[in-house]
C-alpha cells in the first residue's frame, strides 16, 4: 500500500527529530506556536490515528471525541512507542466508514460524512506533515536539532522544488 509507505517515511523523520530532542526540549512550550510544546503537537497526530484504529471495525470515526493523553505530550518514548504500534497496524483493507464530526463550536449537533479507511489514512498523513511543519518551527526555537530539508513539507512541494531546480 503506498499510503502505507508515505506514513512510514513520515513517521521515521518524525521519530529521528523525537529521539534526538531532551525531554525538556519536547515538554518546552515554544513562544512562535503559542505556547504550545512539540509534545502537544505529537500528542495530536497520534491521536488522530489512534482515532482511525479505534473506529475501524465498527465503521464510525470521531476525531473530536479523542481522548488527549498528557502523557503523550510529555513522554517522548511514549508517544516513540505508540507511533510504531501505529504503523504497524496500518495494514488493514479499505472499507467504507463515517465520519461523525461537529464543526460548530456553539452546537453539539454532529453530521456524519461518509468517507473509507484509505482517505482518512490520506487525511491522517496531511494532516502530520502540517503538525511537522509546526513541529520543525518549534525544534529552531526550542533546540538545536537539525531536521531534514524536506521535514514538514508536502511531497507535492517537494517534487515541485526539485523541478524549480532543474
Amino acid at each position: 500500500m503506498k499510503i502505507q509507505k508515505a506514513i512510514q517515511n513520515v513517521f521515521v523523520q518524525l521519530s529521528a527529530s523525537i529521539s534526538q530532542l531532551s525531554d525538556a526540549e519536547y515538554m518546552k512550550p515554544s513562544n512562535i506556536l503559542f505556547n504550545a510544546t512539540i509534545g502537544q503537537h505529537v500528542r495530536h497526530i497520534i491521536e488522530l490515528f489512534m482515532c482511525l484504529d479505534n473506529g475501524y471495525e465498527n465503521g464510525l470515526i470521531n476525531y473530536d471525541k479523542r481522548k488527549r493523553d498528557i502523557i503523550i505530550e510529555t513522554n517522548k518514548e511514549v508517544a516513540l512507542d505508540l507511533i510504531h504500534n501505529i504503523y504497524v497496524q496500518l495494514n488493514k483493507p479499505d472499507k467504507n466508514l463515517l465520519l461523525e464530526a461537529s464543526y460548530d463550536e456553539t452546537s453539539n449537533e454532529t453530521i456524519l460524512i461518509t468517507t473509507n479507511y484509505f482517505r482518512e489514512l490520506v487525511y491522517n498523513l496531511e494532516h502530520t506533515v502540517h503538525h511537522m511543519a509546526l513541529i520543525r518551527v518549534g525544534i529552531h526555537e526550542v533546540s538545536a536539532v537539525e531536521v531534514p530539508e524536506g521535514y514538514g513539507l508536502a511531497s507535492s512541494t517537494i517534487k515541485y522544488k526539485k523541478t524549480c531546480a532543474q
